[in-house]
């Protein structure tokens, strides 16, 4: 397999690589970190003039048509700058939600809008018992004569508290009240009975938990045409997990050269850290870590558009060694620094916290061994 990048990816990735330095600065961050949006509306629009935000759309919906390769590459150069707009919540996993299980008038209302920068989606499906199970939905979905009626609760929405639309998953009732199929409804950020408690995410972002009490819908606000929904989640899932694993080797990457910089100024007893041989140890392993998570976030992305069960394994291998590689990454960095590590004098600490988050997001490493260890029993169909 060539695994040579095109010329294309090649101009994503300096493009990508050289906004990002040019931008996200330290002070940049301290200055979103106040913000109550977590971002920049107009560096959104930035990424929209850009083609970033249309970048996973196809070109039938409005989009470039670029895959999950081109989305890594994004992924990886976010990382590098910590970046906090909601790409993820929006274009990864909103857009393609409604691409995979949008009627075709949902998706001309929806996708071109979110390629210009001009609407912010998220998706609203874990639950406080449901501990990372994609399958486990207690929010129920009620058919009534004007449309449908939500109720339940979620917890860790991306970015919920600034979408305009958010995408949330619910249990169809049938007409004898017991819960069926998976559904996911449009719930417009204005909605009654609709309560949005916001947050700050370690590491940057937002996110928020959600109520819904008795939310009124209408008919068209169900995506697509009733189907089961799950497949699409999981598809889409599995998706987000490959780009999570790209922006978790941007920042491991920052960290390895942050240290291998810091080691080599820093002295003890009248010489550079770097010369001493444990140290040198110690630096060539996090750099074989690196290695290895950069390894397993490239096959996952090769394997996004697999069939559903090789895909899977890919997602949660991948998740599952990446998350390993983060930490042991961000604490020998941490510790390579000494007490300074920590310290929001230095930047390392910020990208220590984003890796620990990303240990959490859709489940940690323990869960997806478990995961991938149950999917690799199954034989595929």
């Amino acid at each position: 397999m060539d695994l040579t990048p095109s010329d294309e990816q090649r101009l994503l990735r300096e493009s990508a690589d050289r906004f990002v330095a040019e931008i996200f600065s330290a002070e940049h961050r301290k200055t979103i970190a106040n913000d109550p949006l977590g971002f920049s509306p107009a560096i959104w629009k930035q990424f929209a003039e850009l083609g970033w935000l249309a970048l996973p759309i196809s070109e039938a919906d409005g989009g470039l048509g670029g895959g999950a390769i081109e989305v890594g590459i994004l992924m990886e150069a976010f990382g590098r700058g910590l970046v906090s707009e909601p790409y993820l919540a929006t274009v990864v996993i909103g857009a393609a939600l409604v691409a995979e299980s949008g009627s075709q008038l949902q998706k001309q209302a929806i996708l071109p809008k979110v390629a210009e920068g001009a609407l912010y989606l998220a998706f609203a499906h874990s639950e406080r018992a449901a501990r990372f199970d994609l399958t486990h939905v207690d929010t129920t979905a009620t058919k009534t004569a004007d449309g449908w009626r939500l109720s339940g609760s979620k917890i860790a929405v991306l970015d919920g508290a600034a979408a305009n639309q958010i995408i949330v998953s619910a249990r169809v009732a049938s007409t004898n009240g017991a819960s069926g199929k998976l559904g996911l409804f449009l719930v417009p950020a204005a909605t009654a009975g609709l309560i949005v408690r916001d947050y700050a995410r370690l590491g940057g972002g937002r996110g928020c938990s959600l109520e819904l009490k008795d939310v009124a819908l209408p008919a068209d606000a169900l995506l697509g045409d009733g189907s089961d929904a799950q497949p699409a989640i999981e598809a889409v899932v599995d998706r987000a997990m490959a780009a999570l694993g790209a922006e978790a080797v941007g920042i491991m990457q920052i960290l390895l050269d942050t240290t291998l910089e810091y080691t080599k100024i820093r002295k003890q007893f009248g010489r550079p850290l770097s010369a001493n041989q444990v140290i040198r140890h110690r630096l060539a392993d996090v750099a074989m870590q690196v290695d290895e998570a950069r390894s397993m976030a490239l096959r996952a992305a090769l394997m996004a558009d697999a069939e559903p069960l090789q895909r899977s394994r890919a997602a949660s291998a991948a998740k599952a060694k990446i998350g390993k590689c983060a930490r042991f990454v961000a604490e020998q960095s941490v510790q390579l620094h000494g007490a300074m590590g920590v310290t929001e004098e230095l930047d390392i600490g910020a990208y220590f916290k984003r890796l620990l988050a990303f240990d959490t997001l859709f489940g940690g490493s323990t869960h997806h061994y478990r995961r991938h260890a149950a999917l690799s029993g199954r034989a595929p169909a």
